[in-house]
C-alpha cells in the first residue's frame, strides 16, 4: 500500500464504536461465557462423581441453583477482564475497548458498575440499548448509568492487512 493511500484511510482508534462490531463482540463473549460456563458445569459433575462415587444428576438441582451460579459465573466472565484490560476476550477480538467517557482508563469500580447495569439495557425490551444505534457517542444504558464509553481500541483492518502481508509470521 502506498504511503498516500495509506495517510487517506484514517484509524479507527478512539473513535466511538458502531453497533455492529459492538455486537459482533457480545455475540462473541456470549458463545465463549456459555461454552466455559457448560465445561465448567460439565467437569464440576464429573468431578462430584468421582470424589463421591455415586451418580450426580443435574436435574434434581434445579434452577434455584443453576441460575445463581450462571448470574455469578456472567458478572464474573465481563467484570474481571474489563477490571483487568478494559475489554472482554470478544471485544479483544474485534478490537474494542472501554473506557471512562472522558477517555481515561476503566477502573474496577466502572467495570462492577457497567457490568452491573448491563442487564438494565435488555430488560428495558431493547430501549436502553437504542443510544448504541442513534447517540453520537453509541452509548448504551449501562455506559450511560457507568459513564463509559466503548472506542476502537486497536485498528483493527491495518493489524489484518499486517497479518496478510507477513502471510501469518509475526
Amino acid at each position: 500500500m502506498s504511503p498516500k493511500r495509506r495517510e487517506l484511510e484514517p484509524s479507527l482508534v478512539g473513535h466511538y464504536a458502531g453497533p455492529m462490531t459492538r455486537l459482533l463482540a457480545y455475540a462473541a463473549d456470549a458463545a465463549l461465557g456459555t461454552a466455559l460456563f457448560s465445561f465448567g458445569a460439565g467437569a464440576l459433575v464429573w468431578v462430584t462423581q468421582l470424589l463421591s462415587g455415586d451418580r450426580f444428576d443435574v436435574r434434581h438441582v434445579g434452577p434455584w441453583i443453576g441460575f445463581p451460579l450462571l448470574v455469578v459465573w456472567g458478572f464474573l466472565y465481563f467484570f474481571v477482564p474489563l477490571a483487568m484490560s478494559g475489554r472482554t476476550p470478544g471485544m479483544a477480538l474485534v478490537g474494542l475497548e472501554v473506557v471512562r467517557r472522558d477517555g481515561s482508563s476503566l477502573d474496577a469500580g466502572h467495570a462492577a458498575l457497567r457490568v452491573l447495569t448491563l442487564p438494565l439495557s435488555f430488560l428495558t425490551v431493547g430501549i436502553g440499548l437504542l443510544g448504541i444505534v442513534v447517540g453520537r457517542e453509541h452509548r448504551a444504558l449501562h455506559d450511560v448509568l457507568a459513564d463509559t464509553a466503548v472506542v476502537y481500541g486497536w485498528d483493527a483492518r491495518a493489524a489484518r492487512l499486517r497479518f496478510l502481508a507477513l502471510g501469518g509470521r509475526n
